[in-house]
């Protein structure tokens, strides 16, 4: 969910409309069959732990099928995406993409082109389309496995007041260190944060920040926020964002909610150092997708949505009190 720089092209984005626009056949066409069991996944970059652990499951679950699994590196780079899914439908070498999209704008025109050459597309953690309120597909003909970005930051958010709940803090100052300001999703996600937070009776946003994907971003940001308001109590943000923000605030009693699932953000919850998380089960999502796809890829009929959330209990909002019974220790490493 992360470390996510994009800066999208509009000319490029409209010569890509420009090109599905101008196929000649808008009819779904039939995958070559010799290579539906080919998998190109589209990950946010291979120096992302997250994403690198969607693709382990991706990867096994091929291998259990008989399939294969390509990773296409655009490095956070929106307008490189574009491309990869484009040269990768003219390679005709795929039955099935799995795309976690930089930009789920961007990428309409290539991903819609990949539908009606008869490619299984799996959408996969982030929506494409310009809407993030829904795990409902936005491209017909495609299968969607996404974390529903304002559902996301609504629990975030609703974890973020349950601490200020438990220290029985009235006021209950929080800051939260946002993703990326130029990311539509981060932005839908925010604003589902403030929300509930700002619905809270006792709840003061003080700060809202860029808090990033990386510690050194959480570290920059969480310097700003002590240097305004030294006496804030809890903190949200990326999982990788806090691991840099809480040692800018040693000594501090400040309660931190991570957005992220990794064994290390799993056992600071478990320490009882971070209040709690949503939780993903990354690695198992990955390898949901490379099933649906492929059974799509085989003609078989699968759901047209699922939200990630549902693969855990709860939602996957994790406390420490609730950490114990779930047996959850996380897929990935930071």
């Amino acid at each position: 969910m992360r470390n996510v720089h994009i800066a999208v092209a509009v000319a490029a984005g409209l010569a890509l409309g420009a090109a599905a626009c101008s196929d000649p056949d808008d009819s779904e066409k039939k995958a070559d069959s010799k290579n539906a069991k080919h998998i190109a996944f589209f990950g946010f970059a291979k120096a992302n732990s997250f994403t690198v652990a969607t693709f382990d499951g991706v990867k096994q679950q091929a291998g259990k099928d008989g399939g294969t699994a390509e990773f296409f590196d655009s490095n956070f780079d929106a307008q490189a995406q574009v491309r990869q899914i484009q040269d990768a439908v003219t390679s005709k070498r795929f039955g099935v993409f799995i795309v976690q999209a930089n930009d789920g704008t961007a990428v309409l025109p290539a991903v819609k082109t990949a539908v009606r050459n008869g490619i299984a597309v799996v959408v996969q953690f982030t929506p494409v389309g310009p809407r993030y309120d829904t795990d409902q597909p936005q491209v017909p003909g495609t299968v969607s496995l996404v974390d529903v970005p304002t559902r996301n930051g609504r629990r975030l958010g609703e974890l973020g007041a349950d601490a200020c709940r438990s220290r029985d803090l009235k006021p209950c100052k929080v800051a939260y260190l946002e993703g990326l300001k130029t990311l539509p999703l981060d932005n839908a996600r925010t604003n589902a944060v403030v929300g509930a937070l700002k619905s809270t009776p006792g709840v003061e946003v003080v700060a809202r920040v860029e808090g990033g994907y990386t510690r050194d971003s959480g570290r920059k940001a969480m310097q700003d926020v002590l240097q305004a308001h030294p006496d804030v109590q809890v903190v949200l943000g990326s999982s990788q964002a806090l691991f840099g923000a809480e040692g800018v605030a040693k000594g501090k009693k400040i309660s931190y909610i991570a957005n992220g699932a990794s064994r290390q953000a799993v056992s600071a919850v478990r320490e009882g150092r971070w209040y709690g998380l949503p939780y993903l089960p990354v690695r198992t999502a990955g390898a949901k997708a490379a099933e649906l796809g492929l059974a799509k890829a085989a003609g078989r009929n699968v759901p047209a949505a699922t939200d990630m959330a549902s693969l855990v209990p709860d939602e996957g909002k994790l406390t420490k009190s609730t950490l114990a019974a779930s047996g959850i220790t996380g897929e990935y490493d930071e």
